[in-house]
């Protein structure tokens, strides 16, 4: 990975531009990793699973829905499609897992610079970085720069329409209705992933992926248990 704000040629496109492969990439997957994870951690350790709307994709409204577990086992997929020596095209899902990694991040920085700092100090990569309202205008600036159109964050208003004025709508901003099946495939997602592990590579220490694993699988049977 390049430095803080230089660029390698990313493996995953989305929209017309590639997603660097630097420094701030990764802030913002490892910090929206260990967030959603500290946060199934604390549900199991107090046995609250009643409400489990939470996670870094609840930063795209159509997806608060998704279970956390999920949510980290699709943000393991993106990163491990960027980091690939293959090329993706990222799909809609990819492109709301980059804008929550970094919304969430950024506004970790903003607000709780002790828990960012913790977060990056025992990762695979070296990040020695001042956590700061620039580093967090930076974590913002990476995702606004890519030329998506935000259909994922449009998808919920066309669900509440009628029919006939959410096509319409659609038609007016150039809506992609085959673009957003693997957004409403995701809500009904439940198993992780089996090489969930191995996605998780420069984004995750060995023993972080494998602790990691264990605590979804945990979420996973203590839901099932109670339902």
């Amino acid at each position: 990975m390049a430095e803080r704000g230089g660029t390698m040629a990313g493996m995953i496109t989305i929209a017309n531009d590639k997603l660097p492969q630097n420094l701030l990439s990764y802030i913002a997957f490892r910090i929206a990793f260990l967030d959603t994870m500290e946060r199934i951690s604390w549900t199991l350790q107090f046995e609250s699973q009643d409400d489990d709307r939470f996670g870094f994709l609840t930063e795209v409204p159509f997806l608060r829905s998704v279970p956390p577990h999920v949510q980290l086992d699709v943000l393991a997929t993106t990163w491990w499609k960027h980091i690939s020596d293959d090329e993706f095209e990222g799909d809609l899902v990819d492109e709301a897992v980059v804008y929550a990694a970094c919304e969430l991040a950024a506004r970790l920085v903003e607000e709780e610079p002790a828990v960012v700092q913790r977060f990056m100090e025992r990762g695979p990569l070296a990040a020695s970085l001042t956590v700061d309202h620039d580093l967090a205008a930076e974590l913002r600036a990476l995702h606004l720069k890519l030329s998506n159109d935000g259909d994922f964050l449009l998808i919920g208003q066309f669900s509440d329409l009628p029919p006939v004025e959410a096509g319409r709508l659609k038609q007016k901003f150039g809506f992609d209705d085959s673009r957003a099946e693997s957004m409403f495939d995701l809500l009904g997602r439940w198993h992780l992933s089996p090489n969930l592990a191995s996605r998780t590579e420069y984004l995750l220490t060995p023993e972080e992926g494998n602790r990691s694993f264990e605590v979804m699988r945990d979420k996973m049977t203590g839901s099932w248990q109670k339902s």
